[in-house]
């Protein structure tokens, strides 16, 4: 499963390269930056403003959850099969949900995703990015605030929708596993593997709308950190809610002030996605990895590969990782509900102290 990730990405990469020359000669910009594309300088004002002014100064806050959130509903809204139709756009990663907000954000996987189209509306307004472009670019250069996350691949030159996304292409967090798999695989042929590594964006996410009267819930403990425990805390005993009223595809987590969703807690035990879930619970560099390459994958669909340029050089650096696998206080071996039958479960610390209690992770 890692050698087809790896694969995917190379695969996108080196069609990027070959297309923009695989240049190896640096630039210097304006500002004194240096990259390896001339193209690419244009990025660095619009990185300096969005860090400074959309993500708070660099943090890993409310922010950077609803643009990594964004990139991936703005991508997965791609079907061949309904595009062939000639009624909506190709779709992918082309910025049809905030050039078509009025139409797409009415769908009702993207309930929530006009706030942060609102807030990124002026920074496109003042740079000269395609609303395309500037939705995976923040997506990427806000993950990079977050210790422990994989530097992600930038490409430009992303053409702009004229067309809507059809609807019922973002999954739902009530879908079973056998769906959101169809899903991936009709978008982008993305493999049962690569959908397990998508969802790392979960570890620093939380959910406003799937349960309204909780704003702000968290997927695991450590909502500020690009780490495994959503991969831990997921398998761990929980209560399913029945699949209706407010708290539909809603999952009671052991931690008071922790959601889960329903088709997470699903793709966890599956047996087609259970062991490769188990397999992000005590290694974080295969977490970096495998998200990235899925992330780059995601970022192109709907594109042409060979018309982009490749500014992944642009992204800063993000922190190390700030914290070690482990079981929340209160919780041990016996709380996982074990599901991948080829490996048992790491063996984890539990962290000192009284039972863990997630706070929400607060509005900006």
């Amino acid at each position: 499963m890692a050698f087809k990730l790896l694969a995917s990405f190379v695969s996108v990469l080196a069609a990027l390269q070959v297309a923009n020359g695989a240049a190896t000669r640096k630039v210097t910009c304006a500002g004194g930056q240096v990259t390896a594309n001339a193209a690419c300088c244009a990025l660095f004002p619009v990185l300096e403003d969005i860090q400074t002014n959309l993500f708070d100064g660099g943090e890993c806050g409310e922010e950077v959850h609803e643009s990594l959130r964004l990139t991936f509903h703005d991508a997965i809204g791609i079907s061949p099969a309904i595009a062939r139709t000639g009624k909506f756009g190709g779709g992918g990663a082309d910025g049809s949900i905030a050039i078509f907000a009025d139409i797409e954000t009415n769908f009702h996987a993207n309930n929530g995703v006009d706030e942060i189209i609102g807030e990124q509306a002026p920074f496109i307004a003042r740079h000269n990015l395609t609303t395309a472009d500037f939705i995976q670019f923040a997506g990427a250069i806000g993950v990079s605030n977050c210790p422990g996350a994989p530097r992600l691949n930038v490409f430009i030159g992303r053409k702009d929708a004229t067309k809507p996304a059809p609807d019922l292409t973002v999954p739902e967090p009530f879908d079973d596993v056998t769906k959101i798999l169809a899903r991936f695989e009709d978008a982008g042929k993305f493999t049962p593997a690569e959908v397990v590594a998508l969802l790392a964006s979960h570890t620093i996410a939380a959910a406003d709308h799937v349960d309204p009267t909780i704003p702000g819930t968290p997927f695991d403990s450590t909502p500020e950190l690009f780490d495994t425990q959503f991969f831990i805390e997921t398998q761990l005993r929980g209560t399913l809610f029945p699949g209706n009223g407010s708290n539909q595809g809603e999952v009671m987590s052991p931690l008071h002030g922790e959601l889960r969703l329903q088709s997470d807690a699903e793709l966890a035990r599956d047996a087609r996605t259970a062991c490769e879930w188990q397999s992000f619970v005590n290694n974080q560099a295969k977490l970096q990895s495998a998200f990235k390459a899925a992330f780059a994958k995601m970022t192109v669909l709907g594109q042409n590969t060979r018309e982009l340029i490749d500014c992944s050089d642009v992204v800063p650096t993000p922190p190390a990782p700030a914290s070690a696998a482990h079981f929340p206080a209160g919780l041990t071996h016996r709380d996982v509900e074990q599901a991948c039958r080829q490996t048992p479960f790491p063996a984890l610390r539990t962290d000192p102290g009284p039972a863990t209690s997630v706070a929400p992770v607060p509005p900006s």
